[in-house]
């Protein structure tokens, strides 16, 4: 039976992201899925880009909400992929779009709002959750099977 392992990080700040950003952007060898979880504004989006710039992503653009899907190249690891699904109602709208395909292409994806697809995600996903705290410093739980 796996082993889960978790991490938390408290944020104070934007640099104070490097830390989680590095620790995430170690396991993308070995885990391809990272889903998002957090209210909006707690700064899923920022956190992804801090990670994009950790694995070589030399240009960014902002959050993919109207464009649902951001694809970038990284000098690391290729393709990868930034999937915003806020704006989705059902798994329907997922199949339909075709964003299941992306999932199991053996690219990372980064998703936020994974609630809408958590059915289809694979076991080896990791997880990230962004807790906003009452002093507006953020937690960050980074969650993965060993």
């Amino acid at each position: 039976m796996p082993q889960i392992t978790t991490m938390d990080f408290h944020i104070t700040t934007l640099h104070d992201l490097k830390s989680p950003a590095v620790y995430l952007a170690d396991l993308l060898n070995d885990y391809k899925i990272v889903a998002l979880e957090g209210q909006m504004g707690a700064g899923k989006t920022t956190f992804v880009q801090t990670i994009l710039k950790s694995i070589g992503v030399e240009e960014l653009e902002g959050s993919p909400t109207y464009s649902l899907i951001n694809e970038y190249q990284s000098s690391l690891l290729g393709k990868v992929y930034h999937l915003d699904l806020y704006r989705l109602n059902s798994i329907d709208e997922v199949y339909d779009i075709g964003i299941e395909e992306l999932v199991y292409q053996n690219v990372v994806c980064f998703i936020e709002w994974p609630e809408k697809m958590q059915e289809m995600l694979p076991d080896n996903t990791i997880w990230v959750y962004l807790r906003v705290e009452e002093d507006l410093s953020r937690i960050i739980t980074i969650k993965h099977e060993d």
